[in-house]
């Protein structure tokens, strides 16, 4: 295969952010989970289209777009206290092997840097689809989920509740719906 041939099974896929949506869901008081959401989220994915074990990904986050619906606590997330975006005002995932895929399925394994700390994590992605826009522009969809332990991250503050546990969980589960365009 020449070079042009190779370079042209490269593609380059944009995080469109109006159609992209960054979830995660928390425990609270030990009873019931509070969702929250990023709204700012851009990124590129290259992919080769001849060997779909290949492709590079970058993501990042403005971590001062977190969204929970309630503003008082929005603000405490953004203080010193959790994410300090004054001082971190990133979240971050590059991808750092090989895809093992699984037909449509596959898991995709990369750095998430959060807080100022970088851990390796696998994320669970299901390609959702690959079609045409009505403006002529070629899109894909993938969905993903993952858990971390936010106290990994230095995501340390809580409150010890009279009854016992915590007023905030250690797990967070976080789902991804991405929709890329081809760039």
């Amino acid at each position: 295969m020449s070079t042009a041939t190779a370079a042209a099974t490269k593609t380059t896929w944009k995080i469109d952010p109006s159609h992209s949506l960054i979830e995660f869901a928390v425990r609270h008081l030990m009873i019931t989970t509070v969702k929250g959401r990023f709204g700012a989220v851009e990124g590129a994915v290259l992919l080769d289209e001849n060997d779909p074990a290949f492709a590079s990904v970058d993501v990042t986050i403005d971590a001062a777009s977190i969204d929970t619906r309630e503003p008082q606590r929005d603000t405490h997330l953004r203080s010193a206290d959790f994410f300090d975006v004054a001082t971190f005002p990133h979240i971050t995932f590059t991808a750092k092997r090989p895809i093992a895929r699984r037909g449509q399925e596959f898991e995709l394994v990369g750095d998430l840097t959060l807080h100022g700390v970088t851990k390796e994590v696998t994320l669970h992605v299901t390609e959702e689809g690959r079609g045409k826009d009505p403006w002529g522009g070629e899109r894909l969809g993938f969905s993903a989920t993952t858990k971390i332990k936010r106290s990994e991250f230095g995501l340390t503050w809580n409150q010890a509740l009279e009854a016992g546990g915590v007023l905030v969980g250690d797990e967070i589960k976080i789902s991804l719906d991405l929709e890329l365009v081809k760039s």
